[in-house]
């Protein structure tokens, strides 16, 4: 047992190292406050030893000349002054490298995350990630902040109160360091039983935090069928687990820390009183005695503080190890051709598809689509529609098969090449906190006429012009001041603003008016002169002049054709349209029986 817990101590030490390195742009501030400590450490050494002398040659001997004792007190005013105004500018100075490393640290991992392949966050919560970004990053500026400023200001101050202690006498001095080893102990003791609780804490706040998340992103469903109970008990359970660790780590401090090492310094101290009621008289002197009382007092604490900040040392490694856990995964691959897709040519061959080893999603797809060409999938929920759509973005890696565009293969193209060249507009599309220019461009350089243009082809102009600031107007988070329909009028307007080769839409009018869904209609039949279409439908009146009708079923494809060849089948395909016709006439009987009652 004690040595997996060496083990395990020794395995902190790569993360620390790896965190200490992000100081290293920041070295030459960090050595001018390490020279500023050990300037200002020995100004507070130096205080207690002229005390000393004062006692020993002045107040022993009954002696008091008013000169020298001033030019004593005021030598002991500017040390204070000194080793205050030293420890007030290293303060700064590591703070402004703690600042500086968070930053770039928290740069790093959002990097890392916005890197991550698709197939990470289907399991990651998202609030361990924000978890991760947020308060992780801000515990390893505690690194800097606390700790290493603490660490090194501490050595410096132990360091100079040996020096002094054994240029006054060797002998109070050798009793005085008894006390090192028994501290050691104790910080060994703490390191090993603090790790797993240190980690509990930072597991149970990221759990926390994405309680938070998911209850503040579906309050209205929360609220809706009154789960407001149960959420909260949810959340107070996960908070209660934290009070818990956090109880702990305090009560572990409680009596490793202070009360422990207090005792130690005690029994020091008798050692030293023994020592000197002991020694020959006049062998050490009384200014010597009090001397080394003030030190023991003064060395108790920077004893005390290097042992309390392995507590916020474990908390910062532990936050290392999460941080580096997500900046060392795998990240979305992408090939290296950089060739511009340019006819939308798709060949999908023998495509099969898994999220989980224990179950095909997709089974031997094949399909062909020629450039321009116009092309429906469709099937019941569940079938892999949206699967098939997300492979032909390059979400996923294939499990087996082969998807080809304009001949090539879609595993060899750049994220240049791939994302320029496919676009697809998703039935809930994601609506950023900006203004409405900014939610089309999305940062690309396309002007304000080309924005007005899409607009008009979504028929979603009138509505903006109708805005406070019109295009400058700055949407709600999650478009929260747009419907459902507007916003994937919105995600249509992203798409056709600069128009791609291939463009997949899912379920991308579910939410729109007929009329709307007509406009945008012609609008696509117009710019298939350019685009290829893949279009997941519900609605098969929407598909109804497609080239080719792939009708998916438990992620196989079990029909093929257009809409004619697949009516006159009278197949799966046929079922579906047949009750969508029942379904549409009973909607509009519906509709007509109360103006007959009225009537």
């Amino acid at each position: 047992m004690a040595e997996q817990k060496v083990s395990k101590i020794q395995k902190l030490w790569p993360t620390l190292k790896r965190l200490l390195g992000y100081g290293k742009p920041y070295r030459k501030p960090l050595s001018y406050a390490v020279l500023m400590l050990w300037i200002a450490a020995a100004a507070e050494v130096t205080g207690p030893i002229l005390i000393s002398f004062f006692i020993d040659h002045y107040v022993a001997k009954g002696e008091l000349p008013w000169g020298k004792v001033s030019l004593l007190a005021l030598c002991f005013i500017f040390l204070q002054f000194l080793a205050a105004s030293l420890h007030y500018f290293q303060a700064l100075l590591f703070n402004r490298a703690a600042v500086g490393v968070v930053q770039r640290l928290r740069t790093d991992v959002m990097d890392a995350a916005l890197r991550q392949p698709l197939s990470a966050f289907d399991t990651q919560p998202v609030g361990q990630l924000i978890s991760r970004v947020t308060n992780d990053t801000e515990v390893i500026r505690d690194l800097y902040v606390t700790v290493v400023s603490t660490v090194l200001r501490s050595i410096a101050l132990i360091g100079a109160m040996l020096v002094a202690m054994f240029s006054l006498d060797w002998r109070l001095a050798s009793v005085a360091i008894c006390i090192f080893p028994a501290v050691f102990v104790v910080m060994a003791l703490y390191q090993i039983y603090s790790t797993p609780v240190v980690r509990k804490v930072r597991a149970y706040l990221a759990d926390i935090n994405d309680g938070f998340n998911e209850v503040i992103n579906g309050m209205n469903v929360i609220q809706q069928f009154r789960q407001q109970k149960r959420f909260g008990e949810r959340l107070s359970r996960a908070s209660q687990s934290h009070y818990m660790a956090r109880m702990q780590t305090l009560r572990l401090e409680g009596f490793l820390l202070r009360p422990l090492l207090s005792l130690f310094s005690s029994l020091i101290l008798c050692g030293l009183l023994i020592l000197f009621g002991f020694s020959a008289e006049g062998s050490i002197g009384v200014g010597v005695l009090y001397a080394f009382i003030n030190y023991l007092g003064r060395l108790n604490e920077p004893l005390i503080e290097l042992t309390s900040q392995q507590s916020i040392l474990q908390q910062a490694v532990v936050a290392g190890e999460r941080i580096f856990d997500l900046m060392d995964r795998s990240q979305q691959q992408y090939g290296s051709d950089d060739k511009l897709l340019t006819s939308g040519e798709i060949d999908i061959r023998d495509v099969s598809f898994a999220y989980r080893p224990d179950k095909w999603v997709l089974e031997n797809i094949s399909l062909h689509v020629p450039s321009r060409g116009f092309v429906a999938l469709v099937g019941h929920t569940g079938s892999g529609k949206s699967t098939l759509a997300n492979l032909l973005m390059g979400y996923y890696p294939l499990n087996k098969g082969e998807i080809r565009v304009d001949g090539r293969n879609l595993a060899d193209l750049s994220h240049t090449s791939l994302r320029k060249g496919i676009a697809m507009v998703q039935q809930d599309p994601v609506v950023l906190a900006e203004s409405v220019f900014a939610n089309v461009t999305l940062g690309r350089d396309i002007d304000e006429a080309q924005v007005w243009h899409a607009l008009d082809i979504v028929q979603l102009s009138p509505l903006v012009r109708e805005m406070p600031e019109g295009l400058n107007t700055r949407l709600g988070e999650q478009g929260n001041n747009l419907s459902v329909g507007q916003k994937q009028l919105l995600a249509m307007a992203r798409v056709l603003v600069q128009a791609p080769e291939i463009l997949i839409l899912d379920e991308a009018t579910a939410n729109i008016d007929s009329g709307t869904e007509q406009a945008i209609q012609r609008a696509l039949r117009a710019i298939r002169q350019q685009t290829t279409l893949v279009v997941i439908a519900h609605r098969l009146s929407t598909i109804v002049d497609a080239d080719n009708i792939m009708v998916l079923h438990r992620g196989q494809a079990v029909e093929q054709g257009n809409h004619l060849q697949l009516l006159a089948e009278k197949g799966r395909y046929y079922q579906m349209y047949q009750l969508q016709l029942a379904g549409q006439e009973l909607a509009s009987a519906e509709q007509v029986i109360p103006f007959t009652e009225n009537a």
